[in-house]
């Protein structure tokens, strides 16, 4: 069997693509679907432990329901996993994404309107409208202009995003503005690139690799990979990460962290991704 994480295979039934496998399961084409929270997370098994998270508008496809979860596949990562079934939404057209840290939607076209809801970036919708500075979204809500970006005009710099998510709250397996993990921290600021990018450390060190040689100096953009853990290079000197150790997105020296986490999770590979990764 392959790497569960990304087996589109419930244990009872499977996506038509992994046929003739496994053996005795049930097999569908499944359902195209949309994240329809604000933030979800991804569960490992019904009501068990969360091992991402999901922002509102990432596409799916929904393989298999029970006890009020469902189990689908991220189409942005193939990742795989149990979300709650109030957690997902028809399938629709998405045109913008947050390119904020986040936003609100306010009830109305005007800053001093209630607001409704909170999304994190990279949290996608279909806008429908605009008054002013403020744009209309499908969902229900009005979003500042300067907040969003259509989904054909991504950053230029995975630094740059992740620099933006400085202060974060670290939270394993999370994936937003309101907490996240190490990974999840690259993967976010790649997502933003338009950039492909899998949702764990060791996945990401095997669809960027090959390691550099020892003794490569290090660049921005450059990522460090400890046993369980990632880092972005800000510079030859210093490292940014969402780290359990000050519990946040911090900048750390390059060193400093070299020598701080090895004792714990040795080091893994030094990492250039190629430009289009």
């Amino acid at each position: 069997m392959n790497d569960p994480r990304l087996t589109p295979f419930s244990g009872r039934v499977a996506l038509d693509v992994m046929r003739p496998l496994p053996d005795g399961a049930q097999f569908t084409t499944g359902t195209p679907l949309r994240a329809g929270g604000a933030v979800a997370d991804l569960l490992r098994t019904p009501g068990g432990p969360r091992d991402r998270q999901v922002l509102r508008g990432a596409g799916l496809t929904m393989i298999d329901q029970r006890d009020g979860y469902s189990f689908v596949q991220l189409h942005a990562d193939g990742y795989c996993g149990w979300l709650r079934d109030t957690a997902l939404a028809p399938d629709h057209a998405v045109s913008h994404r947050v390119r904020s840290r986040a936003t609100h939607l306010y009830s109305r076209p005007d800053l001093k309107s209630p607001e409704t809801g909170a999304l994190s970036m990279n949290a996608q919708l279909l806008i429908t409208d605009q008054d002013g500075a403020f744009l209309r979204a499908s969902c229900g809500g009005w979003v500042p202009v300067q907040h969003l970006a259509t989904l054909d005009h991504p950053e230029s710099d995975p630094v740059t995003v992740a620099q933006m998510l400085l202060g974060t709250p670290y939270l394993w397996g999370g994936n937003s503005s309101g907490g996240i993990d190490c990974s999840g921290l690259v993967q976010v600021a790649f997502h933003a690139c338009g950039l492909p990018c899998p949702a764990d450390s060791d996945l990401q060190a095997t669809a960027f690799g090959p390691a550099l040689p020892d003794g490569t100096s290090a660049q921005r953009g450059d990522l460090l990979f400890w046993r369980g853990h990632v880092a972005l290079v800000s510079d030859a000197e210093t490292v940014l990460h969402a780290n359990a150790h000050t519990m946040s997105v911090a900048y750390e020296g390059r060193c400093a962290a070299l020598d701080r986490i090895a004792p714990d999770a040795p080091f893994v590979a030094h990492i250039r991704p190629p430009a289009g990764a």
